[in-house]
């Protein structure tokens, strides 16, 4: 590839090289290095006037001095007089943070997004962004390379009768992109909603048991819906029940079983917050946010609570597949495991995702976890191969031929559109 060069940084060296190996050339020159003070140094040691320039950089667990590294690299190749920078970044940081969750928030993702282009990037490539409206906070081009198709052409060779399994959403947000996995694979999905705020439901508002076990049992029999006495003498409550949804508790972040006594003290607010009768949490600010994306936050003091389980489809006798965009803590992945398992029947669960980032011990937890089979990220987040090696259940699929080939392509001006349709080509 002549007039082209391809910086390899220091968050994911050996995604680099890989990448640099499908190209068929060296990584280019230059030296990363950090003064006594904390300071970053990047020194380019070869011309770029008039080249592409690719600077790979991905997140890892030095994030913030990564992102320095990698804006500092970007600006130094502008004042080289290089012709076009792209920005290869695999795993993007701080890509939860792409809404503003509260009064008073920053919407992170954004913020970069604007650093980036301000260092003089001309171009980014990412993989399965958190949420695919972020290519909108560029004011320059963005490719968002899926790493689907990768994960789907694993499950055909890995899992014997993949025609039957499930593909699973751990949380309601995650649902377009379980239905697009399972229209590849043309199979069956589901979705699991983990509901913490809600202060009353089926189980916290009846105490006795019998009913408890005969609201189950109706759950298997397709038995008509329970109609008993609403809050007004005239009123009378229907509670819906169907064979294709499976509800269970969770305390302390394991599925529990139930004939366990509920804690009457348990409180309703929490933190400050209250829930309003629409499902939304507010505090007494008036600020509002859905109980969705309260997900990514998995605070020792949430996990205490009691929530409930919710599986909405089926998966009796089936293999389930767990699929997320990135594997960040692990207590929302085991308790939809064991829920799955344990109540709703599966005969094993994969999880599946693009970026394994396995902050702190989640790897080792997952690991020890009954409930999970098998866990398949690919290489986009560094991992150190002492933990691949020592871990039993972990796959790591090779994503550098998709980068690659979008190098090589964006570099002659072909189209990419071959990476989002086929599998061909992977």
């Amino acid at each position: 590839m002549r007039k082209c060069k391809v910086f390899v940084g220091n968050s994911h060296p050996e995604l680099g090289k890989l990448v640099c190996e499908r190209l068929g050339i060296e990584p280019a020159p230059c030296t990363l290095k950090k003064f006594a003070n904390g300071e970053t140094s990047v020194q380019i040691g070869a011309s770029v006037r008039d080249e592409d320039v690719y600077v790979i950089e991905s997140g890892s667990p030095t994030v913030n001095d990564h992102i320095m590294e990698l804006l500092i690299l970007v600006s130094a190749c502008r004042g080289g007089s290089a012709r076009k920078i792209t920005a290869v970044i695999p795993q993007f940081p701080y890509s939860k943070q792409c809404k503003m969750k509260k009064h008073r928030g920053a919407i992170t993702a954004r913020m970069l997004a604007n650093l980036l282009i301000m260092a003089g990037a001309d171009h980014v490539i990412s993989m399965d962004l958190h949420a695919s409206q972020m290519q909108g906070f560029f004011s320059k081009p963005v490719d968002n390379l899926y790493g689907g198709p990768s994960l789907a052409r694993w499950i055909r060779e890995n899992i014997e009768d993949y025609q039957d399994a499930v593909v699973v959403s751990k949380n309601p947000g995650g649902t377009k992109r379980v239905t697009a996995l399972a229209d590849v694979l043309k199979i069956n999905f589901a979705m699991i909603h983990t509901d913490r705020r809600r202060s009353k439901d089926l189980y916290s508002q009846n105490k006795d048991l019998k009913q408890l076990k005969l609201r189950k049992q109706s759950l298997l029999r397709k038995n008509r819906p329970i109609v008993r006495p609403g809050d007004t003498p005239n009123e009378e409550e229907n509670i819906i029940l169907t064979n294709g949804i499976q509800t269970a508790r969770i305390r302390n972040g394991h599925v529990i079983g139930d004939d366990e006594e509920e804690d009457c003290d348990e409180a309703i607010e929490s933190d400050g917050e209250t829930v309003s009768a629409n499902g939304f949490s507010s505090s007494g600010l008036g600020e509002t946010y859905d109980a969705i994306d309260s997900e990514d936050e998995e605070d020792v003091e949430k996990l205490q609570q009691e929530k409930l389980i919710t599986l909405v489809g089926n998966v009796r006798d089936r293999p389930a597949i767990i699929l997320d965009d990135m594997i960040d803590r692990p207590a929302s992945i085991i308790e939809a495991a064991e829920h799955l398992l344990q109540n709703c029947g599966a005969k094993r669960v994969y999880v599946v995702a693009t970026h394994g980032i396995f902050t702190g011990n989640a790897l080792e937890l997952l690991e020890q976890s009954n409930a999970i089979h098998q866990i398949v990220v690919t290489n986009t987040y560094p991992i150190s191969q002492e933990r691949i090696e020592k871990s039993k259940k972990l796959t790591v699929i090779d994503v550098s031929p998709i980068f690659a080939e979008c190098i090589r392509r964006d570099h002659y001006g072909e189209s990419i559109s071959v990476l989002f349709d086929s599998l061909a080509s992977l």
